[in-house]
């Protein structure tokens, strides 16, 4: 097959009367797409999205290691008493912070379990509201603006050829315009999900005479506004857009691992499989082709996660509220970091990493599966006369009809 010259990159020239065009779908599809994908995996992740949101924050350490020392000196007396607070004491070895960061995994099922039992089943779903509330604008945005934002580059920089740079770039621009549109719920929902932890004795020096917290999203709401301001809604901004680059690497790879995996193949190898009612040499069947989807949703999302989660606990760090009647510690990115290196040690920037990726990894999965899936659905074949097909344009992919 002989390509013209002015053959643009979306369109394949065939000889034939007629051509197959392969409509790609409209643009408010990956809004669509991105936010159902995006719901069906937070709910079924909840319950470990706030066993992360718990873990991440000193407010969680604090309870745990009361109740623990109090168990411990219980049983113990004076002795335990001399050990507990010689083990406080003594400094932190890196083989202690490797222990205490794999020890994460097995501390997440024992939260789960302590949450069920002494807050109720439906505690597991605590902030889930504002969580749906935050993720289905938030997938929604992000796919929406990065499904179109490819395209878009791409058709005005590169002939409307997709490169990892085309990817990198919508990627970037992606991230920033869903964590600036979003970051309000989230500091909602952060704060929802610790005022449990808030409320109980010992919970970073708290009492039971302190004040009730708003118990629904709406009242945490008004009351951030009122004591707060404007400005409390975007506390922990500045490691939303750290946070960002995860988005970024997560998108890369994933357009790269689907390429690799012959997921997604070119338009000119689309429209010749249309052509000759035929799959090409590299593009998989619908079972292969949803287990390369799953392969390369969970792959990317690990990598990225691993990569960027230290910024996942500054940010909750700067969104919790400090003790009654204290200064908050936290005052923003770079010495959030330093007082989180300094009092906890480095695997405190890894807390809650279990919870968190048996929550992304899964949720990632049923995200980009529901996604790719809406997408293929809705693109669609028609038939082109051939003095129209000469004209199509390089958004559409054109073969001869079957």
């Amino acid at each position: 097959m002989v390509l013209d010259s002015k053959t643009q990159a979306g369109d394949v020239a065939v000889d034939g009367p007629d051509r197959t065009r392969l409509v790609p779908p409209k643009g408010w599809i990956h809004f669509v797409a991105g936010g159902v994908g995006g719901m069906c995996g937070a709910i079924i992740t909840a319950p470990l999205d706030l066993a992360k949101t718990r873990l991440q924050s000193d407010m969680y350490r604090t309870s745990a290691r009361v109740a623990e020392t109090s168990g411990i000196r219980a049983s113990g007396g004076a002795a335990a008493s001399v050990a507990i607070e010689s083990t406080a004491r003594a400094p932190t070895s890196t083989f202690a912070q490797v222990r205490t960061l794999a020890y994460h995994f097995v501390e997440t099922g024992q939260l789960l379990r302590q949450i069920s039992v002494e807050e109720g089943p439906r505690a597991l779903f605590k902030g889930l509201g504002p969580t749906l509330v935050g993720v289905i604008p938030a997938r929604s945005i992000n796919f929406y603006t990065y499904g179109n934002g490819k395209r878009i580059l791409a058709e005005r920089i590169n002939h409307g050829v997709e490169t990892p740079l085309i990817h990198l770039a919508a990627a970037a621009i992606a991230g920033v315009v869903t964590a600036t549109a979003t970051n309000p719920i989230w500091v909602v929902k952060t704060r929802l999900q610790l005022e449990a932890s808030r409320s109980k004795p010992g919970a970073g020096k708290s009492t039971v005479t302190s004040a009730p917290r708003p118990l629904n999203s709406l009242q945490l709401t008004l009351s951030i506004m009122r004591s707060e301001g404007i400005t409390g809604m975007y506390k922990g901004l500045s490691a939303s857009y750290l946070g960002v680059a995860e988005g970024t690497i997560q998108w890369v790879l994933y357009e790269y691992l689907k390429r690799l995996n012959g997921i997604d193949v070119s338009a000119q190898d689309r429209a010749r499989n249309l052509a000759s009612s035929r799959r090409t040499r590299d593009e998989p069947g619908p079972v292969g082709r949803w287990f390369g989807t799953v392969g390369a949703a969970g792959t990317a999302k690990l990598v990225a996660s691993l990569i960027t989660y230290p910024h996942e606990v500054l940010r909750t760090r700067l969104r919790q509220l400090p003790p009654p009647g204290q200064a908050s510690k936290y005052t923003g990115l770079i010495s959030t970091f330093q007082v989180v290196l300094r009092e906890e040690g480095a695997a405190a920037l890894y807390g809650g990493l279990s919870a968190h990726l048996l929550r992304v990894v899964p949720n990632a999965i049923v995200m980009f599966s529901i996604y790719e899936l809406t997408l293929r659905l809705t693109s669609r074949q028609e038939l082109v006369p051939a003095e129209r097909a000469t004209t199509s344009n390089s958004s559409e992919v054109v073969s001869p009809a079957a």
